[in-house]
């Protein structure tokens, strides 16, 4: 049997996947299972021990089509559910089976907040793809797989960040989906722990403002590093702070405490924090603090983000306490640690 996974884009997205890769392969170790992504997120998956072959979408679609009809596969399970993953599934004209993204729930939540989104995890969705194939849950969460060529030494961060630090991650796709500097510095400043600051080069000049308060406590690795990089970073500190973005799953994939920012979106969507068989009420996992302001008219107001907030306002970020996130993160901090 050889099996097709489709998952263009983004970070967190793909990290999600991950538990499906693994027990198609476990379960069927004779598949051979390829995965089909854009190229700029290959460094996520080049080292996923469970993937057979990986295969790039570049600049043409066509010429994607063209090589994966030569592997002649048994089954393409379309894990992004869009017009290309459709293009690609009529080209190759085999059983297909597609995730489902309820689309209409997500547009009364976030249009009229009548929430009729399933309390669970969106890899328990991914899940109900594979589910025709015979593939179950094994219930032990995300993988992230590094190469060996981008473990980072200690001489990569302050002396001052060796003996731990907290990892606040910045940055995020959409303006909305980000705490503001603001908030960032009010939590630094009280947080009586080593900071790094985690992000892409998008986001170094905000890293800069936030550090310039205490720079021998706050590290800002904003642009320094590659996402391998990051992600090590991700991986070694003692707790996470982080907007709505792939270095939240990545985080979770190496079961770290985290305090989840939500700003326009929400965790009813299925994008919150998975370790492997938690939701948002029967089942909450202990080590992830969700920090959303419910009390808005106007929140969740996008399943994906804005440049700015509609309403000009912005309460859904700027209302958030980050005197209890201090405490929190303080809480994880003195937590014994794995």
């Amino acid at each position: 049997m050889k099996v097709l996974v489709i998952r263009f884009s983004s970070i967190g997205d793909i990290v999600l996947t991950t538990p499906v890769i693994r027990c198609l392969k476990q379960q069927y170790p004779d598949a051979g299972v390829h995965y089909l992504t854009k190229s700029a997120y290959g460094p996520l998956l080049a080292n996923n021990p469970y993937i057979d072959k990986l295969h790039y979408l570049q600049d043409n679609l066509q010429d994607v089509i063209t090589s994966l009809k030569k592997e002649k596969f048994d089954y393409v399970v379309d894990l992004h559910n869009n017009v290309r993953t459709l293009l690609v599934k009529k080209a190759l004209n085999v059983k297909s089976y597609a995730f489902p993204k309820l689309n209409f729930k997500k547009w009364l939540l976030t249009n009229f907040k009548i929430d009729l989104m399933p309390d669970k995890s969106i890899v328990e969705r991914y899940f109900e793809t594979v589910k025709p194939l015979g593939v179950q849950n094994d219930g032990k969460g995300l993988d992230y797989f590094m190469p060996n060529s981008n473990k980072l030494a200690n001489t990569d961060i302050p002396v001052s960040h060796w003996a731990g630090y907290i990892g606040c991650v910045i940055g995020g796709s959409y303006a909305t989906k980000k705490l503001p500097v603001s908030q960032w510095k009010a939590f630094c400043e009280a947080f009586p722990y080593p900071v790094i600051l985690l992000g892409g080069p998008e986001d170094e000049d905000d890293g800069r403002e936030i550090a310039e308060h205490d720079p021998a406590k706050i590290y800002n690795s904003c642009g320094k590093f590659n996402l391998n990089e990051s992600a090590e970073l991700v991986k070694y500190a003692r707790v996470i702070v982080t907007n709505d973005t792939g270095l939240m799953h990545v985080a979770a994939a190496f079961q770290k405490p985290i305090i989840s920012l939500w700003g326009n979106t929400s965790p009813e969507m299925g994008m919150f924090p998975y370790y492997g068989n938690n939701n948002l009420k029967d089942s909450i996992a202990p080590q992830s603090i969700i920090m959303e302001n419910k009390g808005l008219s106007c929140h969740p107001c996008s399943k994906i983000g804005y440049n700015k907030c509609p309403k000009k306002h912005f309460k859904c970020m700027n209302d958030l306490d980050m005197n209890y996130a201090v405490e929190q993160a303080k809480r994880f901090w003195s937590a014994k640690q794995p």
